[in-house]
Order: C-alpha cells, then structure tokens, then sequence
C-alpha cells in the first residue's frame, strides 16, 4: 500500500479485505490489548483522573472559544523570539511554503520528527516531487517509509507489522535509503533498534533542515513542545541549522500552567508513562544553541470550518494519544489503513469527515465505522464524546443540511444511497407522532409475526446480510400492559389513587 490515502475505497469495502488478513488481525490484537492493558494501570494510579481529564476539557474548550486571540498571541510571542510565522490555509499553501522555505536553504534532503500534520497535507510526496528526499526518524514511522507503506496508528503507525516483516524490510531496503542493516540482522527487538540507530545516526549528523510537528504550543510565551520516547526529536530539533515546524491551530494552549494539565494526561494516556522520556521544548531561536532560523507554519486545513460546527468542534480537543484506537472493537478488527486517513480508529472517524467535508464516498462512509459502544469517550483523556459526534456527523449524511466549507456558509446535499433511510426515518417519525397508528401498526405486526422474514429484501439486504432479524413478540408492550394492568385486583384501588 504505497501512495496517499486519497482515491482510498469507502470504509466498508476496505474493512471487508483488511478483516480477512489473519496476521494483521493478530498483530492488532496483541498490541491494541497490550497498550489498553498497561494504559489501564497508569491511569488507576491517580485518584483525581475524573477531574483531570474535566479540566483538560476545560482548557481545550475555552481555548477553542478564543483561538484567534490565541493564535495572534502566539504569532506575536514566536516573532519576538526570533521565528517566523507562516500561516497555511489549506494543505496545497501549506506545502509550497515548506517547500519553499527548505529550498532557499539549498538543501535537497531533510530529516522528520514524527508530525501527523505533515502526513494530512502529503509533505513527504509534495517535497520529493521538489526533488527533496525527506527521511523519517520515529522508528515507527522509518518502518513505514521503508516498506512504501502508510501509516495505520496514531502512536504506532506500524502496529500492522510484526518483528519480522521488519526485519525484512530493514534487510531490503535500508541500503538504498542510507546505511544498510547489519548483516545477518535477527528479529529481536535489540537488534532491530540498533540497526535503527547506526542507520539514523548518518541522518542526524548529515542534515541542516529539520522538520517537526508539535503536540502543543504556548500562546504566552511563543513555546513549542514535542514528547517522544526515543530521542528521534531531539535530535531533530537541535542538530539542524533551520527548523520548520508544520502544526494545526487547534494545538495552541494559553499557558505554561495549562500545559501542565496535558503533560499529565498525554503520556499515561498514550505510552502508559508517568512522564515521556524526552520532553522538548523551545522558543524561537538562540544564538550559538540550536537551529538559527525556525519557522512555523500554523495549518488550518478545515480545522476553521469544523470550529463552526457547535457538536463536532470538540473533535479538535484531541491530543492524538491513541486511547480510543486501542478499546476500538472495529479498529481492532479492519486495522487503521481502512479508514484511509493519517487519522484512524474512532477519532478519525468523527476528524477526518470534518477536515475533508463528508462529499466523498470514504468520508460519508466514515461515521459508520463505529459500533457506538461509547468506549472511546470513556477513554478519552479531554473527554471528547465521539458517539455523539458520530451519530451528529450520520445525520448529516443522510439529511444534508447547513455546514461551513472553506470559511463559506452553504448547504450540503444528503449523500447518495440514502434515500430508503430517510424515507424509513421519517415514517417512524410521523408513527411516533400518532400513537394510534402505532398501536395499530404494533398490533398488525404481532398478528402477521409468522409471515415475517428473517432477511430484508432489497436495500435492507446489506443490513441483514450479517444478522437476522429479531423475532416480533405474541404480544405488544402497550397490549401486555393494558391486559395485565385490568386483570390486577388493586389496579382499580391504585387507578382511583392516581387521580
């Protein structure tokens, strides 16, 4: 799987292949239970997690209530302390000003801290059509590059892999990217790690222009900070002679004191740590000590026009830690690549829709990727209720309806292959408006039961195909209740009470 996610099949079709890939299956399974496991134990050590994650929420809410005062204190701040600002509109704007900026610097290579924004505007593929090759450094993301692969998680984007089809892949191909694996390389995991390392190591050494994303800035002060757990970012963030750093505007927090709250609740959400390991942080430049230029340039990307969305804007809480991937019993089961997007697994399912708008066959497909079993919102670290943006976002596919594209108020069209939804909706709408067609309709139902099928014909098919359905009672609810309720000896006693 080589490529972008764009021209990616609907959900469906592209969870029916991955679901059939038993050794994917069991990779997942081993993993996603293995990180749920330990997340578990490190979220049990604190007593007041309930109100941590409440005031994480909090924080994000009212930052994204004012995020243009945020932002233009950030702008201001990053410009005192010696970077530039770039503002991108979309993901085009956005690649053409990274690839303008490395190529005044002269440089036709570059190294990569792992940054899901670079993924969501395809920076790799827009710098290389350039002529400039970009090496990722996360070792997850290195595995990935490797293989010509793409991404399938938020915090292991090769969770789909297992230590031998890394080997392989380191085998294969590392040579032609830099220094080649060692020779009779093993599958272990100190082997592979330090196969990693020899062949960063040049990268590292070699490169002037850096290039990283954030997981959160500091409007107050003008501070970007990065949490990793191999060294891979720090290494990308103070080695270079320019830095460029690529990060959404939701990212922003007002201050230090408020970054304090996340750095609690990313890593024991994520990595199942009481604290990263590597915890980076800086301010514009200094002479002497680090990159001399750094540049920042502020995505927008449909993030903007989600903002408008009073129900799905809290999507843009999200502090990418993974959680809700890992309880996820759909993710578990089609793996990240299916939902044809850098975002995978339930928050994928209620951001990618929003960035992208719900026009396109995979987006409009993606609210359904959900059992709505709400383990996800449980999980959560800023307590994103995804089920109900879910369910919010599946209206608007089948209804259409008001929604903000590119800063423009306009109407969208319902999707196409609704229309037996909609008319099925709207006549149990009007049959809940007049109970006494629905007691007719419960009662006609009851005394044709024997003639029922257990499969829908025509487009009910596609729901039945995978279930039966449920067998219609002898009896209504209303009838039961009516019967019972006469044939009691105090209901005329309890009947004389309530009035």
């Amino acid at each position: 799987m080589s490529g972008t996610y764009l021209g990616m099949p609907a959900f469906p079709r592209a969870a029916e292949d991955s679901t059939r890939d038993a050794r994917l299956r069991a990779n997942l399974t081993h993993a996603t239970h293995t990180i749920r496991d330990k997340r578990a134990k490190a979220v049990a050590e604190l007593d007041d997690w309930p109100q941590l994650r409440a005031a994480g929420a909090a924080v994000k809410d009212r930052t994204l209530r004012r995020l243009d005062h945020y932002l233009e204190q950030l702008e201001t701040a990053v410009t005192a302390a010696g970077g530039q600002v770039h503002w991108a509109a979309d993901a085009e704007e956005a690649n053409r000003i990274v690839t303008e900026l490395v190529r005044e610097t002269g440089e036709r290579e570059v190294v990569k801290v792992k940054s899901m924004a670079t993924q969501e505007i395809g920076l790799n593929e827009a710098l290389a059509k350039a002529g400039i090759r970009a090496y990722e450094t996360d070792l997850a993301e290195l595995i990935v590059q490797l293989g010509d692969d793409l991404p399938s998680h938020i915090l292991v984007p090769a969770i789909h892999r297992n230590r031998s089809e890394i080997r392989d892949i380191f085998r294969r191909e590392m040579g032609s990217w830099g220094r080649p694996a060692p020779e009779g390389l093993s599958d272990s995991p100190a082997d592979l790690a330090e196969a990693a390392r020899l062949h960063l190591r040049e990268k590292f050494l070699s490169a002037r222009v850096g290039i990283s994303g954030a997981n959160f800035m500091v409007a107050e002060t003008g501070t970007l900070v990065v949490v990793e757990s191999e060294g891979n970012g720090r290494m990308c963030l103070t080695l270079p002679e320019t830095l460029i750093s690529v990060v959404g505007i939701e990212k922003v927090v007002p201050t230090w004191q408020d970054l304090e709250i996340f750095l609690q609740l990313l890593p024991r959400s994520s990595t199942a740590e009481r604290m990263n390991p590597y915890t980076s942080t800086w301010t514009g430049t200094t002479d002497g000590d680090g990159p001399q230029t750094f540049h920042l340039v502020l995505l927008d990307n449909g993030r903007s026009d989600t903002l408008a969305d009073t129900v799905g804007r809290q999507a843009l809480r999200c502090i990418r830690c993974s959680a809700c991937l890992n309880v996820c019993p759909v993710y578990e089961r089609a793996g990240g690549h299916a939902y044809g997007s850098p975002y995978p697994g339930p928050i994928g399912a209620i951001l990618t829709p929003q960035l992208r708008g719900i026009q396109g066959p995979l987006e409009a497909s993606l609210p359904y990727a959900s059992s709505l079993c709400g383990a996800c919102y449980e999980v959560c670290p800023v307590a994103i209720d995804i089920p109900e943006v879910l369910v919010h976002l599946r209206e608007r596919v089948v209804e259409g309806g008001p929604v903000v594209r590119g800063g423009t108020r306009a109407v969208l069209k319902p999707a196409r292959g609704h229309a037996a939804e909609r008319a099925a909706m709207r006549a149990a709408a009007w049959a809940l408006d007049h109970p006494g067609a629905l007691r007719g309709g419960m009662r006609l139902a009851a005394r044709t039961r024997r003639l029922h099928p257990r499969r829908l014909p025509g487009p009910g098919r596609a729901w039945s195909r995978t279930r039966e359905l449920p067998t219609v009672p002898a009896e209504s609810f209303r009838d039961w209740w009516q019967r019972t309720r006469e044939a009691s000896p105090n209901a005329s006693a309890e009947r004389g009470e309530s009035k």
